[in-house]
């Protein structure tokens, strides 16, 4: 094995020298120059080409009898360059005649894939984040098909969201490819990335790459910051919400020298109203304060390949919740009302670097690494829930070719470091993680058919062990437009079970660990294999452009711990003796209907089961069947930059498997499933100028309401008490108000 490892790490180094042609490919919209990821690049009449990177920067050879150089993307006209001398090259693709310019453009690349990636990622840009009230990250997936989103429970106000039907833990969740939602930050951590903090949002199905890690199960969620050189010099988001939520984002972006560009991003929210719509004692939403801070510093050297950045960041949030009599300096500790108050600081500074040799561009050199600290005191009626979590990540990876640019390798070493401290009721857990990895992934991208990468990980964990993590994609195109995907991957983590399910809290329910003799809570790893498959066909329909999407992914746990809700006075935590698996399958339609109008439709089925310790049972609170539909359309824009962009999504969920309630007193007991559930959500945006909009919209409008979430709440420290069984809306139609204002 140690062979191996210095194999992937010194292979790259016998790529052959090669000189390379640089450039970036930008599209026009809403009156500025925007990166185009995902664009196709390829010298014409060859196999050689690339794809441009998130920033829309691309490298590829180049030789002197290498002439006509071709840029693609779907709803786009392809652009042939005649190139004479290797020199750098900016170019802009203009929309289709089919998409008629700027609506249709920015629709499309709102939401898009990639014919030519080997991996099955959906790519969201800002403009897809803005078509509804997107305060924070929790938030930004309610018009995305793949990211399932629903409330934790029915007191603390919690946005949980889950891909293929697994709940988030199993999905990795970065910024700009460096872990951040994980440990004590996994319950909530969603809500402290504030939306307009998002530049765009990759999703990818699957198993991810092995550059980021050994933890991925489902897939991974990558948001890619906003950055000091290109955004607005002065962007202020002001929002207020029906529901008594009040925010305010503000972004400050200056140039300090040639090669420094630094940003101040502020948030803060509040809600100070009391709400109980269904007159059940407790509150329909939490009230909350939250500051949250970064300073952002942008390092950029063209002349010697350097570019970096330096990220600090500052959390307080404070969240309560409960009845709506409950005082905290009164009644915290008694049993006058039930309440509960979160508590959070956190703390964070982030670093990268990245380095191309000027004389052979297509090798690079990246770095980062990650601190933070995280300290969260919190109580839940009389459960007391204390977690202190000190995290470091570090990440060297290295670029190369072997022979052309149809054969791209990455390899690097990793650390981790994880030091948690729990206090749950009495009882007190303390433990330490660490682990050393070495990484090697080898990319074939053969445009015209072919493209598919292959990764191998090796790392050494303190707790886990020594272990292996396989990760391949691979994408096939049999005809014109058309892309097929397979994957398969590993995945292994360590379960925080008290972090990730604190929604146990808000109940009277015993909790218990059945001891196996592991080394996290007495547990062992959880451990578990995905395999995918995917088809994209484009095609056009009516003269107008529409595609398809069909997928199905599969996920088998070796182990799980298994979350037992199935006895209404417990919560029991286990190892998996047994099967469990997630069969997840997607069928997606998007259609250009008319100019300015997109259509984008989807259906999903689950199949979930799990062998508890009572028998083989579906996952509960997940529907079997969704039905997901958006409809955008934006007027043209006139000279002014004056237009207006309208935007409704509806979602349909069948009916969910309730946890057992059959040992509880017969007023207690539920149906064995949910009625099914359809919300509608609207949002009108004015854009006056490139400078200023007003927003106006609705989430539920036609007021769905769950009207009795909370099981006992006139005795909520009797032992029926539960706020866990939540399958819809709580506080009914919610109507809201803001506005944007931007200075270039």
């Amino acid at each position: 094995m140690k062979k191996l490892i210095v194999l992937c790490l010194m292979l790259p180094l016998f790529a052959v020298s090669q000189e390379q042609l640089e450039g970036v490919v930008l599209e026009a919209s809403s009156a500025k120059e925007s990166p185009l990821p995902g664009a196709n690049v390829y010298w014409a009449n060859s196999t050689v080409g690339t794809i441009t990177n998130e920033d829309g920067s691309f490298t590829l050879p180049y030789k002197f009898s290498y002439s006509k150089l071709v840029i693609s993307y779907v709803g786009f006209k392809t652009d042939t360059i005649t190139v004479t001398e290797n020199k750098y090259i900016k170019h802009v693709l203009q929309a289709s005649d089919e998409l008629d310019a700027v609506t249709v453009t920015s629709r499309k690349k709102a939401t898009s894939r990639s014919y030519l990636r080997a991996a099955n990622t959906l790519f969201v840009s800002s403009d897809e984040l803005l078509k509804a009230a997107c305060c924070n990250l929790s938030e930004s997936f309610e018009t995305n098909p793949s990211i399932d989103v629903n409330f934790a429970d029915a007191v603390s106000g919690t946005r949980q969201i889950k891909m293929l039907g697994l709940d988030s833990p199993y999905i990795l969740i970065t910024t700009e490819n460096v872990p951040a939602i994980r440990g004590a930050s996994q319950a909530y951590g969603l809500s402290f990335i504030p939306g307009t903090w998002v530049e765009s949002i990759q999703i990818t199905k699957g198993s991810g790459s092995v550059v980021n890690g050994f933890e991925s199960i489902a897939g991974q969620i990558n948001a890619e910051m906003v950055k000091p050189t290109t955004d607005d010099r002065l962007f202020v988001n002001a929002y207020a919400g029906a529901n008594g939520r009040l925010e305010l984002n503000t972004h400050i972006n200056q140039k300090v020298s040639d090669k420094w560009s630094t940003g101040l991003y502020l948030h803060g929210n509040l809600r100070d109203q009391k709400f109980d719509r269904n007159d059940d004692s407790f509150l329909d939403v939490p009230l909350k304060k939250q500051i949250n801070v970064m300073n952002r510093w942008q390092y950029t050297n063209g002349e010697k390949g350097v570019v970096s950045f330096i990220n600090l960041r500052y959390l307080n949030d404070n969240t309560q919740s409960g009845q709506v009599d409950f005082n905290p300096e009164r009644d915290r500790g008694t049993t006058n009302f039930w309440g509960s108050e979160i508590d959070t600081e956190r703390f964070e500074v982030t670093t990268k670097l990245g380095y191309v040799n000027p004389a052979i561009p297509y090798q690079s050199l990246g770095f980062q690494t990650a601190f933070s600290h995280h300290k969260q005191e919190s109580y839940f009626g009389l459960n007391t829930y204390d977690i202190k979590h000190n995290s470091f990540y570090s990440n060297l990876v290295y670029n190369s070719i072997i022979s052309d640019s149809r054969h791209k390798v990455k390899t690097g070493l990793s650390f981790t470091y994880d030091h948690y401290n729990e206090v749950v009721n009495t009882d007190t857990y303390e433990r330490t993680e660490n682990s050393v990895g070495a990484f090697f992934e080898y990319a074939y991208d053969n445009l015209d058919k072919l493209t598919f990468t292959v990764g191998l990980r090796a790392d050494q964990h303190n707790r886990l062990g020594f272990f292996i993590t396989p990760r391949f994609h691979l994408r096939y195109t049999p005809w014109e437009k058309s892309a097929l995907r397979f994957s398969v991957g590993r995945g292994k983590r360590s379960a925080n079970i008290f972090a990730e399910n604190q929604n146990m809290f808000s109940s009277s329910r015993q909790i218990n660990i059945t001891n196996a003799g592991g080394k996290i809570y007495g547990l062992d790893p959880e451990i578990a294999w995905n395999y995918g498959v995917s088809y994209l066909q484009g095609f056009n329909l009516f003269d107008r452009k529409a595609d398809i999407t069909l997928d199905f992914y599969r996920t088998d746990f070796q182990n799980q711990i298994v979350v037992d809700w199935e006895n209404p006075f417990e919560v029991n935590f286990y190892n998996l003796e047994g099967d469990s698996y997630a069969n997840s399958f997607q069928f997606e339609f998007n259609y250009n209907v008319f100019e300015g109008f997109d259509l984008r439709t989807a259906y999903k089925h689950y199949d979930i089961k799990t062998d508890y310790t009572s028998g083989q049972l579906e996952k509960p609170l997940i529907p079997q069947n969704r039905v997901f539909v958006n409809g955008s359309y934006e007027t043209v824009e006139k000279e002014n930059g004056a237009h207006w962009k309208f935007d409704a999504t509806y979602n349909w969920l069948d009916s969910q498997r309730f946890p057992s309630t059959e040992l509880s007193a017969t007023e207690f007991q539920l149906d064995d499933y949910s009625p099914t559930v359809g919300t509608l959500n609207l949002q009108v945006t004015k854009v006056f100028s490139p400078k200023f909009e007003v927003y106006l919209g609705g989430e539920n409008v036609t007021n769905v309401r769950q009207d009795n979430p909370i099981i006992s709440p006139d005795n909520p420290f009797g032992s029926n008490f539960d706020s866990n069984f939540v399958y819809g809306p709580i506080f009914g139609s919610m109507y809201y108000a803001g506005l944007r204002y931007k200075i270039k």
